[in-house]
């Protein structure tokens, strides 16, 4: 079986529609088709139920998701590591930003860089769904996310950043006229949440309660996975939503206001890894940012 029609399968078991699946990889439906159809003859047995309006994995096709996962990764991280050595590079550290990759970010990585250049570095966007698990499950080697951070098996590294915290409005909301915002204000609107982050991670970025002790409502219908969904629940006035200032220099939008909120806490920003996990490669990445210090948006 082809590398390429094991990726097939396994984004389509994921994401369970063909047209979704085919945008994901940049190939027609039809060729997604045409692999699954193979692989289902080689196997004797159908992977996925399809109906006009769903699709839905076999038994057969579970078990055929379960074992090849583990394996495809192998082959993947052994393709990886094979470039790599090809351009003389020995390892790769893995980085996944909750704050935007921005320009201010640019110097810590670029000193990596040519402080080791036999090692790579991956910047990856992360998005708000199990951060700490991209950690746990080895898929990342090091996170930025605010602080604080009070996972046991997690080491909390340097700083690099801390922001101030902006609010944004759709153009037409009634707030939009205002200089700024307390946050006392914000439990008069409903807000946007990302599932399963734990409890004091999330009430650090935006609190439960207002100082009154008024509840700041989430809405579950709002749940968002990266900054752009929240960014259009925002213009399309279901929601507000409380960022790090720093997004305002890169989100441009004539659809979205921001109004300064003077009594919330500052965002501190930090490298973290699993403490086990603990290598030459993350030990340089902190020594290199203590080196340059951390800076204020």
């Amino acid at each position: 079986m082809e590398l390429r029609d094991i990726e097939i399968f396994l984004v389509l078991a994921e994401e369970l529609h063909f047209g979704r699946t085919a945008q994901r990889l940049h190939v027609s439906q039809a060729r997604i088709s045409q692999a699954i159809k193979k692989q289902e003859r080689r196997i004797g047995a159908e992977l996925f139920t399809r109906t006009s309006r769903t699709v839905r994995l076999t038994e057969v096709g579970r078990q055929f998701r379960d074992d090849l996962q583990p394996v495809y990764a192998g082959l993947h991280d052994s393709l990886d590591r094979a470039r790599l050595a090809a351009r003389g590079i020995t390892a790769q550290l893995r980085v996944s930003l909750l704050p935007f990759n921005v320009a201010d970010l640019h110097p810590y990585w670029k000193a990596f860089r040519a402080r080791y250049p036999h090692w790579g570095l991956q910047i990856r966007q992360a998005t708000f769904t199990d951060v700490f698990g991209q950690l746990r499950s080895g898929a990342m080697d090091v996170v930025v996310p605010w602080l604080p951070v009070e996972e046991p098996d997690f080491t909390v590294g340097p700083t690099l950043c801390t922001d101030s915290r902006i609010l944004a409005v759709a153009a037409d909301h009634q707030l939009a006229g205002r200089d700024s915002a307390s946050l006392e204000l914000l439990a008069d609107f409903p807000h946007a949440t990302a599932l399963g982050l734990p409890d004091y991670w999330e009430d650090s970025y935006l609190p439960f309660h207002t100082p009154r002790g008024r509840p700041i409502e989430r809405l579950t219908s709002a749940a968002a996975d990266t900054a752009d969904e929240l960014i259009s629940g925002v213009g399309m006035g279901d929601i507000i939503h409380a960022f790090p200032g720093h997004v305002t220099r890169y989100w441009g939008m004539s659809n979205i206001r921001w109004l300064p909120i003077p009594d919330m806490t500052t965002m501190t920003f930090a490298l973290v890894w699993r403490t086990e996990s603990e290598n030459d490669l993350i030990r340089a990445l902190a020594d290199t940012v203590r080196d340059l210090g951390a800076f204020r948006f």
